[in-house]
């Protein structure tokens, strides 16, 4: 048996033992934690952070209130003492201590002039930035242009204590990268004109041959059922004040539903029994959000290319169901159909004045969603149409 003292010497080698275990174990955790990337890693991340930052305040283009939330992180970024961001009439944002000396829009016209960068030393500089830096010398400052599409809109100026080869290559290409946000803001916007111009050219498509047909239809039960002519001259309408509506890029399955229903009450008056409309409709996706306009135009390419173009009774087919995380709608007639290869030079936008309606929904929808959402077309001559599109049900950056 061991004596109490081997005991105790036991107990404590064991002790320190332990303790140096875990704080051999907790050097290398921490080290570990710390080497968790290298410099160079953190750095990219950070920097590609701060851009990431910037970018949500120039969506809509240079802008006062974007331009100065931009400056906040573009400053950080640069690590200047002062960041200014001018359009071509004036100063959008100024970050820094004190505020803008109106003088300064001096040395961003000359910018402008130019279309250069420009570097303006300490001489240049004393007068105009005098009170402006809150304290800290700005002696040196460099001014870029942000160019877009070979015309110059704006520049970056970063002010400092000293300029030098790397913060001059930091500013450039600073202008560069908020030449392309704008970019990006006007191609945004030009999708927006472009849908709106579309929407335009649907409504008048359906004013004249529409409006015409349908008056027409209307007069003719004048004299013979008064009561018939005024349920027509209400849908007529509704029809038009919700085709013609000023108010809206995009609307609900439901609505247009809603709409294709006045339209084929007023063509029914027209066809009489030789239009015949089946209508499968799932519930589940009438909520669902849609281009304004996009399912109407094609029932009444079914009804205009399909059935008015042939003798006989013609069949109309509706279905709306959910199809996942899509809702997929189609609309089936029995009409004359058409050539494929016709079709493809149709929607290419080769053939003019015919089909417009296909071209234009078939346009918008992959102007929305992507390439892979425009429509789905069956045809062949003599054998109907079976037009599908399928419209994801989540949309949340889209509103009726």
């Amino acid at each position: 048996m061991l004596s109490p003292a081997v005991d105790v010497a036991l107990v404590v080698a064991v002790v320190v033992i332990t303790l140096a275990v875990v704080a051999v174990l907790g050097f290398k955790f921490s080290r570990s934690y710390r080497d968790l990337g290298s410099d160079a890693d953190r750095a990219t991340y950070a920097t590609l952070h701060t851009v990431a930052l910037a970018s949500e305040h120039l969506r809509a283009g240079l802008t006062p209130t974007g331009a100065a939330k931009a400056s906040r992180h573009l400053r950080g970024l640069l690590r200047s003492e002062a960041l200014l961001i001018t359009d071509t009439n004036g100063i959008l944002a100024w970050d820094g201590a004190g505020s803008a000396p109106e003088d300064v829009l001096v040395l961003a016209r000359e910018v402008l002039a130019s279309g250069r960068t420009q570097i303006f030393r300490q001489a240049r500089l004393r007068d105009i930035t005098a009170g402006a830096g809150g304290g800290t010398e700005l002696n040196d400052a460099v001014i870029a242009p942000i160019r877009v599409s070979g015309r110059i809109v704006g520049t970056v100026g970063v002010f400092g204590a000293a300029v030098n080869a790397g913060l001059i290559r930091a500013t450039n290409e600073v202008g560069a990268w908020v030449a392309t946000q704008v970019e990006l803001a006007e191609l945004d916007s030009s999708r927006t004109q472009l849908m709106e111009a579309e929407v335009r050219a649907l409504r008048a498509q359906i004013s004249p041959h529409f409006i015409y047909n349908s008056l027409n239809a209307i007069a003719s039960f004048i004299n013979t059922d008064p009561e018939r002519a005024r349920e027509l001259v209400v849908e007529f309408a509704d029809f038009t004040r919700y085709s013609f509506r000023r108010h809206g890029d995009f609307t609900t399955v439901a609505e247009e539903l809603k709409s294709i229903d006045r339209y084929l009450l007023l063509e029914r008056a027209r066809f009489g029994d030789r239009l015949k409309v089946s209508l499968q409709i799932g519930p589940e996706v009438l909520s669902t959000v849609i281009p304004f306009l996009s399912l109407q135009p094609l029932v009444e390419n079914a009804v205009r290319h399909g059935l008015d173009s042939r003798d006989g009774t013609g069949n109309i087919t509706i279905t709306a169901h959910d199809a996942g995380a899509y809702a997929e709608v189609t609309i089936e007639d029995d009409g004359v159909g058409m050539d494929p290869e016709r079709l493809r030079a149709v929607l290419a936008g080769h053939l003019d004045g015919v089909h417009v309606g296909l071209r234009n929904v078939d346009s918008r929808l992959r102007q929305v969603y992507g390439d892979s959402h425009g429509l789905v077309i069956d045809t062949a001559p003599g054998a109907g149409t079976l037009i599908t599109l399928r419209i994801p049900k989540s949309q949340p950056a889209h509103q009726t």
